[in-house]
C-alpha cells in the first residue's frame, strides 16, 4: 500500500511542548485508546527517531531501532505490523517510547547533535482488514503525551541513563508538526534484531577496577538483572572494545578528540534502582564492545550480566574450517565484524564512526554477499547512497550523512575506490542474486559517476605531465582520492598532503577503466547498446593510458605491492606484462618476508591474485603470517573482530584506533573461493580448490541463491595426497578443475575423489 493512502488521515505527533534544540532530553512517550470488535488489524508506524510500541502492555516486534537509519529529510522507513492477537475485544491502549536515535541524536565522528531535525515525532495509523478510508485509529493532538519518564537520557552512541523508580511527569495533549510524509517508503529491508548472547565474567584490573568480559568483541548492548537493590542504589556500565597495555578498562583507542561537539565516543548506562529486582536494556542506545566496567553502589558479584550482539536479521550463507585454528579464527572475526557493522546499513566501525562509508561497503561486498544473506541491507544502503550523489555525479563518501559535509566533504566526494561503490556494490550484488532490478535500480547513478571520472580524466596539476601519452585525455590526475589508504608503515596525513600536491593518477587512472568496463557490461545486460558501446570504449582507451602511465619496457618500477595487485585483480594488463607483473609482485613478497604492505582498496585481491597467477605457496605464506603485518597477527594478538589497522594492538600491547573494522576481513572471501574453491557466479559456477599440506584439512559451504555448495578435502600424508568431496545443489551445475587433471562438469549430487 502507498504512503499517502496508509497515512492521509494521520498527523505528525511530537511529546515535546517546545524545540529545545541546545538540551539532551530523555525519552518522551504517547498513549492513547481505542475500540476494537473483530478483524484482522495491523499498525503503520514511523518516527522522527527511533520508536517502540506497547498494545495492552505487550510488545508488538521483537525489532529494534525502529524505523532504521535513512537520509531522514529524503527517505525514511515505515513499518507494518499484524497486531490481531495483541487486541482485546473492547478497549486497547497503545503506549509509545520514542527516542532520538539517528534523526536527533549525536551522530559520527564529530558527535553532530540535531542532524535531520530537532523535534521528535511518532506517525501511525490502525487499520482493521485493509480499510484505509475508515482507519481504527491514527495519530492527531487527541493523544497524551509526557516529557519525564523513566528514560531520563537516550542517545545511540553517549547511552542512556534511567531512573527505574521514577514514574511519569504530567501528560498533556500531543503536539501536531507539520513535516512531510512525501519521502515515506515501505521497509523491505531486514529488521534490526537480538542475536548472540555471552554471559559476563568478572575480572579485577591491575588499578582495581571491576570489569565484565564477554569474551567477544561485538556491537548491541548489555542486559542486566538485580535482584534484591535498594531504591536509590546507582549503577554505572562503560562499554568498551579492550584493556590497555597495562591490562586496565580503556575507551581512548576509538575517541575522536576535540573535534567531537559531544565530548566524545562515551558507551554509557547510567541507572538508577527501584526496590527490589530490576531487570534493564537500551531501549535507542548501540555499542561496540567487549568489555564493561561496573562503577557504583551495587557489588558487581551481585549483578547477573550479558552482552547481546544487534544487528540486521541476515542469515549466514558460509561456513569454513581447517586444520589451523588461527585461520578457522580469522574467520569466525571476519563474520562478527560483517554482525557489528551491518545494523541497517554497512558502516565502518560500531564505535567512534559508525559510518556508512561507501569504499568500506565497495571492498568488502562479495566477501559479505558470501557470509550472509545481505543483499537486503545493502539495496537498503544504495537508496540513500543514490540520494547522496551529487548533481556532477559525484558521490558522497559517507551514505546517510551522519555530519554536516563540509569543503572536505566535497572534495573527497570525487574520490575513486569509494565513489565506484555506486558501481561495484550493485554489480557484484547481481553477480550473486541474479537479479537485474538491482542494476535498472542504480543505472543512472552508475552512468553519472563514470561520466563525472570522464570530465576528471585528461587534466592534469602538472602542465605537460602526461604529455608523451597518446592517451592522456583517459587519465585521472586531478581532485582528490583517498588512494590506497592505511598501508603499513605510512603516515596518513603525510600520505594525504602528498596525494593533494601530486594526485594518484595510477589508482584513479585504474579505477576509471574498471568502473567504465563494467559498466559496459552492464549496459549490455540491459538492453543499452550505445551505452554499451560507448563505455567499452572509454574502458580501452582507460586501460591503454593507465598501461602507458605505469609500464616501463613491460615492467611496473614500484615497490609497493598495491601497485602489482589493482591492474592484476582489474586485468588491466596485456598477457605478457601481466605475467611479469605477478612474477614482480611475488618477489617484493617474498623479499618483505612474506608479509603484505597493501592498504584498504588492493588487500581483498591479494592472496587471489598471487593464487591465480601460479603463486599460491606464497598466498599460503601471507595467509599463515603471524607477525606484523599480517591477518594472523591480530588473532595471535587475541582479536575477535577484525581491526581497521593492522597493528590496533602494538608488540608492546598499546591500542589504537577501531577494533572492528570488516575490511580487511574481506580475505575471507578467498578462503572460501581460493582455499574452497567456490567460486560462485549466478549464471556459473566453477570449482577450483587449491588444497595446502599446511593447512592438514580444510571443509565449508555456501549457501547461494541456488543452494548449498559444499566443498572439502584432506591432505592423506602417507600417500603425499589429497581427497575431495563436493556437494552440489539440486538444479545446478558446476565446472571442477583440479589441479593436474582436466575439467568436468558436476550436476547435483556428492562426490567423493
Amino acid at each position: 500500500m502507498e504512503a499517502a493512502k496508509i497515512f492521509e488521515k494521520a498527523k505528525w505527533i511530537s511529546p515535546e511542548t517546545v524545540t529545545e534544540p541546545d538540551k539532551r532530553k530523555g525519552a518522551g512517550y504517547l498513549r492513547t485508546t481505542f475500540s476494537y470488535k473483530e478483524g484482522k488489524v495491523s499498525i503503520y508506524a514511523t518516527a522522527h527517531g527511533l520508536y517502540e510500541i506497547l498494545i495492552n502492555g505487550r510488545k508488538i516486534t521483537d525489532a529494534r531501532l525502529t524505523p532504521g537509519c535513512d537520509e531522514y529529510d529524503k527517505r525514511l522507513q515505515y513499518q507494518e505490523y499484524e497486531i490481531t492477537d495483541t487486541l482485546i475485544c473492547g478497549e486497547n491502549e497503545i503506549f509509545v517510547t520514542l527516542g532520538d536515535g539517528w534523526y536527533r541524536g549525536c551522530n559520527g565522528i564529530d558527535g553532530v547533535r540535531n542532524l535531520y531535525g530537532e523535534d521528535i515525532s511518532f506517525l501511525c495509523a490502525v487499520i482493521g482488514d485493509g480499510d484505509m478510508e475508515n482507519p481504527i485509529l491514527v495519530t492527531d493532538c487527541s493523544w497524551d503525551a509526557c516529557e519525564n519518564g523513566p528514560i531520563k537520557l537516550t542517545d545511540l552512541e553517549l547511552g542512556e541513563t534511567c531512573d527505574a523508580g521514577s514514574g511519569f511527569g504530567e501528560w498533556h495533549k500531543a503536539r501536531e508538526m507539520s513535516f512531510d510524509k512525501r519521502n515515506l517508503t515501505a521497509q523491505k529491508a531486514p529488521f534490526i534484531t537480538e542475536h548472540e548472547a555471552f554471559e559476563g565474567r568478572l575480572i579485577t584490573t591491575p588499578s582495581g577496577e571491576s570489569v565484565f568480559d564477554f569474551g567477544q568483541n561485538l556491537a548491541g548492548y548489555t542486559s542486566f538483572v538485580v535482584e534484591n537493590a535498594k531504591g536509590g542504589e546507582k549503577i554505572c556500565f562503560v562499554h568498551g572494545e579492550t584493556l590497555d597495555e597495562n591490562g586496565n578498562f580503556t575507551i581512548s583507542n576509538f575517541q575522536p578528540g576535540d573535534r567531537n561537539k559531544s565530548g566524545g565516543i562515551k558507551q554509557e548506562i547510567n541507572y538508577i534502582c527501584k526496590p527490589g529486582r530490576n531487570e534493564f536494556k537500551p531501549h535507542f542506545s548501540m555499542f561496540g564492545f567487549r568489555y564493561a566496567k561496573i562503577t557504583g553502589d551495587v557489588l558487581p558479584s551481585d549483578i547477573q550480566i550479558k552482552s547481546i550482539a544487534v544487528y540486521s536479521d541476515m542469515k549466514e550463507t558460509a561456513g569454513f574450517e581447517c586444520g589451523v585454528d588461527e585461520v578457522n579464527k580469522l574467520f569466525k572475526n571476519s563474520v562478527w565484524s560483517m554482525k557489528s557493522n551491518f545494523c541497517d546499513i554497512p558502516t565502518d566501525c560500531p564505535t567512534r564512526e559508525r559510518a556508512g562509508w561507501t569504499g568500506d561497503a565497495a571492498v568488502f561486498v562479495r566477501t559479505g554477499a558470501y557470509l550472509m544473506d545481505c543483499r537486503g541491507v545493502y539495496e537498503k544502503w544504495l537508496a540513500n547512497v543514490r540520494i547522496g550523489q551529487h548533481s556532477d555525479g559525484k558521490m558522497a563518501y559517507i551514505c546517510p550523512k551522519n555530519s554536516n559535509p563540509g569543503k572536505i566533504a566535497e572534495m573527497f566526494s570525487a574520490s575513486v575506490g569509494w565513489g565506484d561503490a555506486a558501481v561495484l556494490v550493485p554489480w557484484n550484488l547481481y553477480r550473486i542474486y541474479g537479479d537485474e532490478q538491482i542494476l535498472r535500480d542504480n543505472y543512472e547513478m552508475m552512468k553519472k559517476w563514470v561520466d563525472f571520472l570522464g570530465r576528471r580524466a585528461g587534466k592534469s596539476k602538472l602542465k605537460n605531465r602526461f604529455g608523451k601519452n597518446p592517451y592522456r585525455k583517459y587519465i585521472i590526475d586531478t581532485g582528490m582520492d583517498y588512494g590506497e589508504w592505511c598501508e603499513p608503515g605510512t603516515d596518513v596525513m603525510k600520505t594525504m598532503m602528498a596525494a593533494f600536491r601530486d594526485g594518484q593518477p595510477e589508482v584513479a587512472t585504474a579505477y576509471y577503466a574498471y568502473s567504465s568496463g563494467i559498466l559496459a557490461k552492464i549496459s549490455e545486460i540491459l538492453g543499452n547498446g550505445a551505452d554499451a558501446d560507448k563505455y567499452k570504449e572509454i574502458s580501452e582507451k582507460a586501460t591503454e593510458a593507465y598501461r602507458y602511465l605505469v609500464l616501463k619496457d613491460g615492467h611496473i618500477r614500484s615497490d609497493r605491492q598495491c601497485e602489482y595487485v589493482r591492474p592484476l585483480a582489474f586485468c588491466l594488463l596485456p598477457v605478457k606484462e601481466a605475467v611479469e607483473a605477478a612474477k614482480d609482485l611475488n618477489e617484493l613478497v617474498v623479499k618483505n618476508d612474506y608479509h603484505l604492505n597493501t592498504g584498504f582498496l588492493s588487500t581483498p585481491f591479494l592472496c587471489s591474485v598471487l593464487a591465480d597467477h601460479g603463486y599460491v605457496d606464497t598466498a599460503y605464506r601471507l595467509l599463515l603470517q603471524k607477525s606484523y603485518p599480517s591477518w594472523l597477527y591480530a588473532v595471535e594478538k587475541g582479536a575477535t573482530t577484525i581491526w581497521e589497522t593492522w597493528d590496533g594492538i602494538r608488540e608492546d600491547n598499546t591500542v589504537h584506533d577501531s577494533l572492528n573494522h570488516y575490511s580487511y576481513g574481506a580475505v575471507s572471501g578467498w578462503l572460501l573461493s581460493g582455499v574452497l574453491g567456490i567460486r560462485y557466479d549466478f549464471d556459473k559456477v566453477l570449482i577450483k580448490p587449491l588444497p595446502d599440506e599446511r593447512l592438514k584439512f580444510a571443509k565449508g559451504y555456501y549457501d547461494s541463491p541456488k543452494g548449498r555448495i559444499v566443498s572439502e578435502w584432506r591432505y592423506i600424508e602417507e600417500t603425499d595426497s589429497f581427497a575431495y568431496r563436493f556437494e552440489i545443489p539440486e538444479g545446478m551445475e558446476a565446472e571442477l578443475e583440479l589441479h593436474g587433471q582436466e575439467k568436468r562438469i558436476l550436476t547435483s549430487g556428492s562426490y567423493e575423489m
